[in-house]
């Protein structure tokens, strides 16, 4: 092939990468993809630099870099003396499709499980505005605060806090330990204590610690659709348990075929707020010790309590430890923190701490080392109270302006924590269809259904998330929604 005809077809080439990439990648990537997409055969002699540089109107020392680099990856050889050419090994191959659009496609390629994952995933992109459910105002934590504690410990005088961590920072271990002690009733040694990045991998540790592939694992029905997909992940078979006025209710039909996991938010279960009453809490834990079935107690939001006083834990009732404690800094710090714990029994303390070595290679210490003066100063304890006070007054209004625009056309239990209010319509209604339509107006809320597992079950609602909206917000967003729903009643 001709000089000037490569350096044409180069051109072409150079005009398909953005400007905003330095020049001498964009002429390097222009040679690659020529080569790859076999329009530069091997064997076909590239121009010398000079005329390169000439046709492309590019300095001679940006076409020297991308010849450079591309003999160190082997895409054309130096011959002495005869110039540059395209390398044997690189054999003519189709040019570049576009991605193929996985989302409601069939997924080639995929494993079973990677194609359950994809195909029932309960995340959304939004995670901003009324009402989206389970997200706190992230814009009222206390920055300046936190800007200075893990500045702090992002010091060469703290170098050893960069290294990977098996368990967690002893510190917060010991300051979690302390904390759980008073609020939630739980005689906890800081060895128990093992801190995961995040509630999904604090689940999926224990699912994969406790339970065999194919083992039966019980989920509140409805329930966290991220638990669903984690323990389905892990391969477990899963029975929906469902819910009333006293929290799970598992028959004795259900114990007859006793599961390997039980997962249960017994404080404030998600989305429902339902509270698991004592003797319901009782008889779990004696089922479960009598069955040999673990108990994964999740406490995501019992911090952000409504009512005087949050409720003990399951770990600390128990008398026979069958339960796995998990909390999660999520919800009254910020999402971005990727911080959660596990209390365990203490026979299973070593093994945990192995398989989370051995699994995920646990880190972040300055961020740990960081929360644990955060909570040992006292400014944990006053963030609660201030976000309680004001996530409070918005449920309120919120539960206020829902009254006044619907009415009887939906209910609300109105749990004591969290942040968020499910309501349920009484009459039947394509929550989905709601959801869409009040996204297009602006307004994101979440289905009901989506949270049932067994779709015998499912009721039609709305999961609305208060924390943060601000006050003044709430009432116009209620307003659009309750039209939204009005218009979708009146199709029927």
């Amino acid at each position: 092939m001709e000089p000037r005809l490569i350096t044409q077809l180069l051109d072409q080439y150079l005009q398909r990468q953005s400007a905003s990439v330095k020049l001498r990648i964009r002429v390097y990537l222009a040679l690659r993809s020529a080569i790859l997409d076999g329009e530069l055969p091997a064997g076909t002699k590239l121009p010398p630099t000079r005329v390169l540089a000439e046709d492309l109107a590019i300095g001679r020392n940006t076409g020297v870099h991308a010849y450079e680099q591309l003999t160190a990856e082997g895409y054309i050889e130096a011959r002495v003396g005869d110039g540059s050419y395209v390398s044997d090994a690189v054999t003519r191959r189709p040019k570049h499709e576009a991605p193929k659009r996985l989302l409601g496609a069939r997924r080639e390629g995929l494993s079973r499980r990677g194609g359950s994952i994809a195909n029932n995933a309960g995340s959304s992109i939004a995670q901003r505005g009324a009402f989206t459910p389970g997200v706190p105002d992230v814009e009222l934590f206390p920055f300046h605060i936190w800007r200075r504690l893990v500045g702090k410990y992002l010091d060469v005088s703290h170098a050893h806090l960069l290294q990977y961590a098996h368990a967690g920072y002893g510190p917060l271990k010991v300051t979690l330990a302390n904390y759980l002690r008073v609020t939630r009733m739980m005689p906890v040694d800081p060895k128990q204590v093992i801190i995961i990045n995040g509630s999904h991998q604090a689940l999926d540790l224990c699912a994969r610690m406790l339970a065999d592939h194919g083992d039966r694992a019980w989920i509140e029905d409805p329930g966290y659709w991220g638990a669903r997909n984690v323990l389905t992940a892990a391969g477990l078979q899963l029975t929906p348990i469902p819910l009333d006025d006293k929290g799970m209710a598992p028959t004795p039909e259900d114990w007859a075929k006793p599961p390997r996991l039980v997962f249960v938010s017994p404080s404030s279960q998600y989305p429902t707020g339902t509270v698991l009453t004592l003797e319901r809490r009782l008889e779990l834990l004696e089922q479960a010790d009598q069955a040999g079935a673990w108990i994964i107690e999740d406490d995501y939001d019992n911090e952000l309590h409504f009512s005087d006083r949050p409720l003990a834990s399951l770990f600390g009732l128990a008398s026979r430890q069958r339960v796995i404690y998990m909390g999660t800094l999520s919800k009254v710090m910020f999402p971005g923190i990727r911080l959660a714990y596990l209390v365990v029994p203490t026979d299973l303390v070593d093994a945990f701490t192995i398989g989370n070595a051995e699994l995920y290679r646990g880190g972040r210490l300055a961020e740990q080392a960081a929360l644990a003066e955060f909570i040992e100063e006292g400014h944990f304890t006053a963030h609660i109270k201030r976000m309680r006070g004001i996530y409070g007054e918005r449920r309120e209004v919120l539960l206020d302006a829902m009254q006044r625009h619907l009415g009887d056309t939906v209910t609300t239990t109105a749990g004591h924590a969290g942040l968020q209010l499910v309501y349920r319509f009484q009459q039947p209604v394509d929550d989905t269809m709601v959801v869409a339509q009040s996204l297009a107006e602006g307004v994101v809320c979440r289905p009901l259904s989506m949270y049932y597992l067994d779709q015998a079950r499912r009721q039609p609602g709305l999961n609305l998330g208060f924390a943060a909206v601000p006050t003044e917000r709430i009432g116009p967003a209620a307003r659009t929604l309750a039209t939204v729903i009005e218009r979708e009643l009146q199709r029927r």
